[in-house]
């Protein structure tokens, strides 16, 4: 599973069986039932590793937003018993959003910013599958 991070909304993407490609799931509002949920899909799609995204540290804004990423991590390690590996997550806005607009065809929809936010997370867990 990888997650892309935001104050407001939590993009969330996971891969085939096979761990080779990453597609963007759904996007869960960071509100009071984020975990609840969050639990469910690790519950129903049986995920063994989070791959979760980590703000550039060259964006001064990043540092506030690395401190509550460092804290959803320990809160999923804790709450889930599951493995969260952060991964720099440079540039996967922008790779989501072209991304975006060549798979969807009316404009309306590419204005989603959930859309965004899942294709992020889609970008964040390709990249470290990629890796292995």
């Amino acid at each position: 599973m990888g997650i892309d991070f935001g104050e407001k909304r939590i993009g969330i993407a996971l891969s085939d069986p096979l761990l080779t490609f990453a597609y963007p799931f759904t996007t869960i509002q960071n509100d009071s039932s984020f975990f609840s949920k969050l639990t469910a899909i690790i519950i129903e799609k049986k995920i063994k590793k989070i791959i979760l995204g980590l703000p550039s540290s060259s964006y001064k804004s990043s540092k506030e937003l690395t401190i509550k990423v460092l804290k959803l991590k320990t809160d999923i390690e804790s709450k889930n018993k599951i493995d969260v590996i952060l991964w720099d997550e440079e540039y996967s806005s922008a790779i989501a959003k072209e991304r975006v607009v060549e798979s969807v065809t009316k404009k309306s929809k590419r204005k989603k910013k959930e859309l965004l936010d899942q294709h992020s997370a889609a970008v964040i867990l390709q990249e470290y599958l990629d890796s292995k």
